[in-house]
């Protein structure tokens, strides 16, 4: 005999409410704190970490560590990407601080007074490109490696020659602090502050040298893309790439960020000053921070310059350990690099 359906019970339907109410509220909960991103970028949630380091590595610059505390935001997966960066140019027709002729009104006043006028031959448009030199040379006399480039950019790295034909997934190169600005504002988006940059490179890992661990990396560790062999001369390229690596080559780190230690350095939206840590320090724990209000950089004190973080594809434990988690450096605002490169964040929606 077949028997009639039953109905649910009264008592059946409230619990089946209840527990339904209750699995939407958590879902419901969970999206408030972990919305969904834009498409190419992660949520960094909230938090709280200690900003630099006070190991036996660290710079001055680095010192003290500091409680700081920030809201959670949207972060780009990777740098921007000359692919990216194109599509920009080519809505925007936007020129680059590489592509136009220097300033000189604007140079002299990052100068020591009566420095006198640069020729024409070198008053044109270009960018600094690193050429490995010959031979071993003294580390302490940058002009060994890094060459002024007249006609080099964002879509010819290396100069004249040079384009990014099958490196449309690498890091766009040779953009200034306001290049950046620029894309950012095309994009919807915006720079990082330096302590959102630290917070996210760490992943969610307290206290750690590097974005992975404790364990320096090896040649053969493939880790991040940074200089293995001798520095600057002899790059024995084991992991594959003389410069830039497409961008997602390395593992993520905790927070599903890739490249947050190596290839390029990236632009942050704070001034530099090699002071601000000292200046900052205070034993409460600071919210948001934006940096200072003025630069400063006691080998350029008259360069205007923004934080820029990461190290790039040209570090070395010998020379540049900055794939350091809590290295940080400025570099000029109007200067555009063959490793300086950025990625972008957003504000979460209210």
């Amino acid at each position: 005999m077949k028997l009639a359906a039953r109905p649910w019970s009264s008592i059946g339907l409230l619990l089946f409410g209840a527990v339904g109410g209750l699995v939407f509220g958590f879902w419901e909960a969970r999206r408030a704190r972990n919305p969904a991103a834009p498409p190419g970028m992660v949520w960094i949630p909230p938090g709280e970490f200690l900003m630099g380091t006070a190991g036996p590595e660290a710079h001055a610059n680095e010192r003290p560590a500091h409680k700081v505390r920030v809201d959670g935001f949207f972060m780009d997966v990777h740098e921007v990407t000359n692919e990216e960066f194109q599509k920009f140019v080519a809505a925007t027709k936007y020129v680059t601080t590489a592509e136009k002729v220097p300033d000189w009104e604007e140079m002299k006043k990052t100068l020591p007074p009566d420095t006198p006028k640069p020729g024409p031959d070198v008053l044109v448009a270009g960018s600094l490109v690193f050429r490995a030199p010959p031979g071993a040379v003294p580390l302490n006399d940058v002009s060994q490696w890094w060459k002024w480039t007249p006609g080099a950019c964002w879509n010819h790295p290396e100069g004249p020659g040079s384009d990014i034909a099958g490196r449309m997934n690498h890091p766009v190169v040779h953009v200034s602090f306001d290049d950046a600005l620029a894309y950012c504002a095309w994009a919807g988006k915006r720079l990082p502050t330096e302590a959102e940059w630290e917070y996210a490179a760490r992943g969610g890992l307290a206290g750690k040298r590097y974005i992975w661990g404790d364990d320096p990396p090896r040649d053969d560790s493939k880790l991040c893309n940074i200089w293995q062999g001798t520095f600057p001369n002899i790059n024995t390229k084991q992991d594959g790439y003389d410069r830039t690596a497409p961008v997602g080559s390395y593992p993520a780190n905790g927070y599903g960020l890739h490249d947050m230690a190596g290839n390029v350095w990236e632009w942050c939206s704070d001034w530099y000053r090699a002071d601000a840590y000292s200046r900052r320090a205070a034993p409460v724990t600071i919210e948001n921070p934006t940096g200072p209000r003025d630069f400063w950089d006691p080998n350029e004190p008259m360069t205007p310059k923004r934080v820029i973080r990461g190290g790039s594809f040209l570090c070395h434990i010998t020379y540049c350990e900055a794939y350091r988690t809590a290295a940080r450096r400025g570099s000029a605002v109007d200067t555009g690099m063959s490793h300086v490169g950025f990625r972008c964040v957003m504000n979460k929606k209210p």
